[in-house]
C-alpha cells in the first residue's frame, strides 16, 4: 500500500483566511518531505469552511514547494468552469509541475456553487460528461476548433492564423493527457464504471462506510470488463480519515473531542449532507431514518484513531472489509493542534505505514 493526502478542506468559520491557506500548503510541503507519493485538493468558490476556492491555483503554489509528489485536483468541479478555461489552465500547470500532475474531475455537489455560476436547475451529470468531452477534444484535436454541445459551443474558425497557430489552445506535458481521476462519494458508484470504461482511474471518499467503499471495486471491474481493460487494485485510491499519536489515549481525545478538528469536519459534514437529505452515506442500511443516524456513530465508524499499532491494526481490519487497494489517501483536517496535527502524518508516514507493508 501506497501513502497519498487528501484535502477538501475543512475549517472553521471565522478562521483567519491567510492561516489555514499558509497550513494547507504547509501539510503538502510535509507529506512531500514524508515520501507521501500523491496530493489532491477540492475546491468550492461560496463556503468559508471549504475556503479552497481554485484547486489549480492553489496547487501552483507548491510547484517549486514540492519536490516528488504528484499533485492532483480533487476535484475540478467542471460545470462550473468553461472547458477551454480548463484546458488551457490545466496544460499550463502540468507543464509547470513537469508531469507531476494528476486530473481529478467531478459534476461537483455543493448546491451554493451550483447557483452562483447560474447551473442549479441544470442537468450537471450532462454538464460534466460535455465539459469533460470537450476538453479532451481540445487536447486531442487540430485547430481550428468547431465543438458543438448543448451547452458549450468552442471554435476558433474565424480567428485561426496557419502561420502562428493563433487560436490554438495549449497542450499538457503528459500526452494525451494527464492521468484522470474521479473521486465516488455514493455506494455502487456508476461513475466509476462508466470512468474505468475511458481509463479513468477512482478515489473512493472518506465519508463513505466500508461496506459501501467495497461496492466501488465491483463497478471498477464492471467498467474494465467492458473494454478489455485489466482491473488492478494498484490503480484504486482510498481516502480515509486517521489521527496517530504517540499513544491511544492522546490520539482518542484529540480524535473525537467536540472541539477538536475531527468532530469539526464530520458535524459540518454531517449537517450539509442532512440539510440536503443526503445522510444515506453514513447508513448501513439505507432504509434506515434519517432520524436513527448520529454525528457520534459517524465519527466512530469513519475515523481511525491511536498509536501507530492500533491505527495499522485498523487499517488492516478496513481492508479485510474493503479488499486490497493501491493507495491510502490520508484524510485532512484543520491544524486546530499545529503540533498534533503534523505529528499524525509524520507517525502515519513513518510508523504505520512500515507496519501495514510489513
Amino acid at each position: 500500500m501506497k501513502l497519498g493526502f487528501f484535502t477538501m478542506p475543512m475549517h472553521p468559520i471565522g478562521k483567519d483566511w491567510q492561516l489555514s491557506l499558509k497550513e494547507d500548503r504547509e501539510a503538502f510541503i510535509l507529506a512531500d518531505q514524508l515520501g507521501f507519493v500523491e496530493g489532491y485538493v477540492g475546491e468550492h468558490a461560496t463556503d468559508p469552511e471549504e475556503n479552497i476556492t481554485s484547486s489549480a491555483m492553489f496547487l501552483a503554489t507548491l510547484v517549486d514547494a514540492t519536490k516528488q509528489m504528484k499533485l492532483g485536483t480533487g476535484t475540478i468541479n467542471m460545470p462550473n468552469h468553461h472547458p477551454a478555461t480548463t484546458a488551457s489552465h490545466i496544460a499550463m500547470l502540468d507543464h509547470l509541475l513537469g508531469g507531476r500532475f494528476i486530473l481529478g474531475i467531478s459534476p461537483g455537489a455543493l448546491p451554493s456553487d451550483a447557483e452562483v455560476f447560474g447551473n442549479f436547475d441544470l442537468p450537471r451529470p450532462a454538464l460534466f460528461l460535455e465539459a469533460i468531452n470537450h476538453l479532451l477534444a481540445l487536447w486531442t484535436t487540430a485547430p481550428p476548433y468547431n465543438l458543438k454541445g448543448e451547452h458549450w459551443n468552442i471554435s476558433t474558425a474565424r480567428t485561426y492564423i496557419p502561420e502562428t497557430s493563433m487560436g490554438t489552445v495549449p497542450q499538457p506535458l503528459q500526452r494525451p493527457h494527464p492521468p484522470i481521476v474521479v473521486t465516488a462519494v455514493a455506494p455502487f458508484s456508476q461513475g466509476i464504471t462508466e470512468a474505468a470504461a475511458r481509463g479513468w482511474e477512482p478515489i473512493s471518499a472518506n465519508f463513505l462506510l466500508p461496506q459501501w467503499v467495497k461496492t466501488h471495486w465491483g463497478k471498477y471491474v464492471e467498467g474494465c470488463a467492458r473494454v478489455n481493460r485489466p482491473a488492478d487494485p494498484a490503480n484504486w485510491r482510498v481516502a480515509k480519515t486517521v489521527c496517530v499519536a504517540r499513544d491511544d489515549a492522546t490520539a482518542a481525545a484529540y480524535a473525537t473531542s467536540p472541539n477538536g478538528p475531527y468532530y469539526y469536519y464530520y458535524r459540518s459534514l454531517f449537517n450539509k449532507l442532512k440539510r440536503r437529505g443526503a445522510l444515506g452515506v453514513f447508513k448501513s442500511d439505507p432504509k434506515m431514518p434519517d432520524e436513527s443516524v448520529t454525528l457520534e456513530q459517524v465519527i466512530q465508524q469513519l475515523v481511525i484513531h491511536g498509536s501507530p499499532s492500533k491505527v495499522a491494526d485498523q487499517i488492516h481490519a478496513f481492508k479485510e472489509q474493503t479488499g486490497e487497494f493501491g493507495t491510502m489517501l490520508y484524510a485532512g483536517v484543520d491544524w486546530t493542534d499545529r503540533e498534533l496535527a503534523r505529528n499524525s502524518m509524520i507517525l502515519m508516514a513513518e510508523k504505520v505505514l512500515p507496519l501495514v507493508n510489513a
